[in-house]
Order: structure tokens, then sequence, then C-alpha cells
């Protein structure tokens, strides 16, 4: 009981029940559905995999966010688990601006058509109000300007690569989402899905106006950290093929009307119907996509920084859509693709 046979930093004694195997000790994440007690609580499968459904839509706890998303297991002992959410602008400062708070919510759907894509409800962050047309607080997308600026999210402002030339300006109404998680010693990868909506299209493509929807990482794989946080190495997880971040010059704008803009053919595979109730009716979405990222150390801390903000003025918001966080047991690369069906 005092040996650590598999060299997973838990002896017998300390509560590893399997003691041959590295992925099965008090640390690690335990999966659903193949009856293996992996976190040796006594009892398999019983991690909380959906945790909202009655969250308020304007709570200013950030955890609720985070439970929004399916992360909801907070940290405890040994355990994996959320360690801490806070909201603050996406250069990491405080956040005191009067408007602020509107720009996170909890919401059941947001507009006719687009429903959470695990439990009952999801997160969404916006450079103007988190919130479809029905909800208290709208307000129209076009035009909403709360007034402030900050510095940029990590990494940011630089060029798009679909872009070249256009650098994107000063940071106004910006908020982010900070979640610092112990990850599971058996985790390999984490996935989420994100959806992103813009006013811009079809009028602003590759300009300095161009709002970002970002999901910074730190510590980052080293193929994505372009920058440090606190003197480790960070940067934005989510983004297209050729390594646009989520704006309205990423690959993945598919829910819109079909035409060519600023020298770009848009086919809009996904049509307009997501759009409706929404506020963006005649403008964009990426639909839902899917982020694959790894966990390079298991059992160790990430951050993961969800923001969003308009660049050069506060008009013509942005919102990001996050949920379904998931840890995997595979092995993955940074990837964001379109969700499938």
């Amino acid at each position: 009981p005092e040996l650590d046979g598999d060299g997973d930093g838990w002896t017998g004694e300390a509560g590893d029940c399997n003691d041959c195997t590295s992925m099965i000790n008090p640390g690690a994440f335990d999966y659903d559905g193949n009856e293996i007690d992996e976190d040796c609580n006594g009892t398999p499968d019983d991690t909380v995999a959906v945790c909202d459904g009655a969250l308020a839509m304007d709570s200013n706890d950030a955890l609720d966010a985070v439970r929004a998303m399916e992360l909801c297991t907070m940290q405890t002992g040994d355990s994996w688990g959320v360690v801490s959410a806070e909201y603050r602008y996406v250069d990491g400062t405080t956040a005191t601006a009067t408007d602020f708070d509107l720009g996170h919510g909890i919401l059941d759907d947001f507009g006719d058509v687009v429903l959470p894509e695990a439990g009952q409800q999801l997160f969404a962050i916006s450079s103007g109000t988190a919130r479809d047309v029905n909800d208290a607080g709208y307000q129209d997308p076009s035009g909403f300007d709360k007034g402030y600026t900050t510095g940029a999210a990590p990494g940011f402002p630089k060029e798009s690569p679909a872009c070249p030339g256009v650098t994107t300006g000063e940071a106004h109404d910006s908020i982010h989402l900070q979640v610092r998680i112990k990850t599971p010693t058996n985790a390999k990868s984490f996935r989420y899905n994100v959806n992103m909506y813009t006013w811009e299209y079809p009028n602003y493509i590759c300009s300095t106006f161009n709002d970002f929807v970002t999901a910074i990482m730190i510590p980052a794989p080293s193929a994505q950290a372009d920058t440090t946080c606190d003197g480790l190495p960070c940067g934005n997880i989510s983004f297209d093929s050729q390594g646009n971040p989520l704006s309205v010059n990423a690959g993945f704008l598919e829910v819109c009307a079909p035409g060519t803009y600023g020298g770009k053919t848009f086919d809009c595979s996904l049509g307009e119907e997501a759009l409706a109730g929404t506020g963006f009716e005649g403008h964009a979405a990426t639909g839902w996509l899917q982020t694959k990222a790894p966990v390079e150390d298991p059992g160790g801390e990430i951050v993961l920084e969800f923001g969003a903000w308009d660049s050069g003025d506060g008009s013509l918001d942005t919102t990001g859509l996050f949920d379904n966080f998931e840890w995997d047991l595979e092995e993955t690369v940074v990837v964001t693709d379109p969700r499938l069906p």
C-alpha cells in the first residue's frame, strides 16, 4: 500500500485503487458508461455531467457560466476540477464599466432555432449584450456602444491571414470569462463547442473594425503560443485552418445569405435560419463548431479565457456561444472544425 507501482503519484495508502495503471487514481476523471471507477471513490461512472437548467440568465457568479458549459466538478483535495472563475476585460484587468455585465449571459436558447449543445443552457459572451431579442436587457447589436476601451487579448491585435495588411484597432467593450482548472490525470485532451455571431457581414470584410471571439489557453500548446501570460506561453486555440481567429474573416462563416463581399465569396451553406430571433438577422454566424486541444500536463493546471471585443469602435457587436465542454482520453492537436450533426 505504500508503493506507487504505476508512477502516478498515488500509493494504495493514498487512495489509488489500481496501482497497475496511471489512468486510475483519485485525480482522474470518471468517464461515463465504461463501468470503471477511475477516480477511486468507490462508485463508477458518477461524475456529474450536467448542472445547468435553473441558472439565472444575468448571474454575476462566473462559476454559473462554467456550469452552463457542463464543467460541473469543483476542485477539492486531490481531485481535478474548476479552481476558480471570474469575469474581466480581455486584457486581464478588473472590469468596472457600468454595462460590462450585459456582455455575459446564461441562455436557454439563442433566437428561434439555436439550442444548447448539452444540458439545458449555454454560455453567451458578447461585445454588446449576451441576449437575444426576447431577453431582458437586449440591445440591438447594430450600435450598442458600452463606452469603454481596454487592451486586447494576449497576442492581439494581429493580422488575420485572410486579410494581409489589415491590423485591427483598439479593443472596445471587451469581456472575458477566465476559468482556472486542475486537469484530470487521465485526460489527454478536451473539447468544447463554439458558435460566433457577427453584425459585420456583409459590409465590413477585412476591416480595422473587425471584432473577435477568442479562447486563450494558458499554458498553450507550443504551436499556438504567440505570447506569454504571467510568464507562461499562451495563445488562441479557436481558429480556422488558415489560422484566422473567429471573426467575420474566418473561413467558418456559413450561416448567412451567399454573395461576394470584400473580394471574398461566401457560400453560406447553412442558410439564414439560425439567425432568426437573435438580433443578427441579415448578417452572419459560423454555426456550431468544435474546438479540440491537448492536455500536455495531465493533473496540472490550465487557464482558459473565453473572450469577445469590438475593434476600433464600440459599434456593430459580436456574440460568442460556448457549450458542451468535455474531457477526452484521446490525444489531439489543436483544431477547430464544424461540429458534426
